[in-house]
């Protein structure tokens, strides 16, 4: 019953019908991630940054709809509107068009997400039968760059990973650690086996008020950095610290010799001069030098250059000295 105005001011209460329309989430019965990660150095000026090529084919199967637990009604389901979504963080680096394969038929995948909450993915409609309960199964190729690690969400009743690089340090972390793992000084590979017990949604829900918080749970959250389901791999690890870190510790340790040798009781000597001198010239070299030619040789430069200090100081005090004796 609704109330209505009338025209001569009056309310009616008249029996209105409304029909609100919601989706519906199904979760895959099964998920495999298999991938290869090749890993390459890029440099710009004395600059160096390490990034990736992931090659990956994401399948899965998804069992028969069942709509008892969202309790909805079979004659109420818009079979002709379902679609296949997928939400990712970043398809930048894509260079190909993404097709899914579903069940046998090839369908290209538009970019954007139908998850309310999270915009960044892909979908497609998903081609279902006169009843649309049936098993469906999922194939799809895809390709990116990255520049950290690869992130993965156990979405599936059964999760499985595959993944195998090149790169010599890789970083299992996350809340589910590889159930296999093989790490060499040139390459690693890894698998991991994750139930959805570890995740703390359901594996169906609606749109309906009151239930918005399961999409944002499963989608939003498992991407983020701060879920408890997650599990990734830190792909790029430099060996080598930065020109700026070393920078950084060398000017450090060249202040904290200089007020160590100023604390010091014992009285100033010329020699104390020249020492305070060249460490000076140590971090002074380092930072201005660095930035052209890179640490190790502008720390080799810098080492020289107060080498040639002291030994020019300790060579002027000694003539200086055999001068007034």
């Amino acid at each position: 019953m609704k109330e209505i105005p009338a025209p001569d001011g009056k309310v009616a209460c008249r029996e209105v019908e409304e029909t609100a329309t919601a989706n519906a989430y199904f979760l895959p019965e099964t998920l495999n991630v298999s991938g290869a990660v090749q890993i390459q150095k890029l440099h710009r000026g004395i600059y160096e940054a390490v990034v990736y090529r992931a090659h990956t084919v994401l399948s899965g199967k998804f069992a028969p709809p069942d709509f008892g637990p969202p309790k909805i009604d079979l004659k109420n389901v818009q079979w002709k509107d379902a679609f296949v979504t997928m939400a990712m963080n970043d398809l930048r680096g894509t260079r190909e068009g993404i097709v899914l394969d579903w069940g046998g038929t090839k369908h290209p995948m538009l970019p954007g997400s139908q998850v309310p909450g999270y915009h960044d993915g892909r979908d497609c409609i998903a081609q279902h039968g006169p009843t649309g309960c049936q098993r469906g199964s999922i194939f799809d190729p895809l390709d990116f760059n990255g520049s950290a690690g690869i992130f993965f969400a156990p979405f599936g009743v059964q999760n499985e990973a595959t993944l195998k690089s090149n790169s010599p340090d890789p970083g299992f972390r996350g809340a589910f650690l590889p159930a296999e793992r093989s790490v060499h000084s040139d390459a690693f590979d890894a698998k991991w086996n994750v139930s959805h017990y570890g995740r703390d949604y359901l594996q169906s829900w609606t749109s309906r008020t009151g239930n918005e918080r399961f999409t944002k749970e499963a989608v939003s959250n498992s991407l983020s950095a701060r879920n408890s389901s997650r599990f990734w791999t830190r792909i790029v690890m430099s060996n080598a610290p930065s020109n700026m870190v070393c920078s950084s510790s060398c000017s450090s340790y060249s202040v904290l010799f200089v007020r160590s040798d100023g604390a010091s009781k014992n009285p100033s000597l010329p020699v104390s001069d020249d020492r305070r001198g060249a460490l000076f010239v140590l971090p002074c070299c380092c930072l201005s030098i660095s930035e052209f030619i890179g640490f190790s040789w502008a720390y080799l430069a810098a080492a020289v250059a107060s080498t040639l200090l002291i030994t020019w100081y300790c060579r002027f005090s000694s003539e200086a000295a055999c001068a007034h004796s």
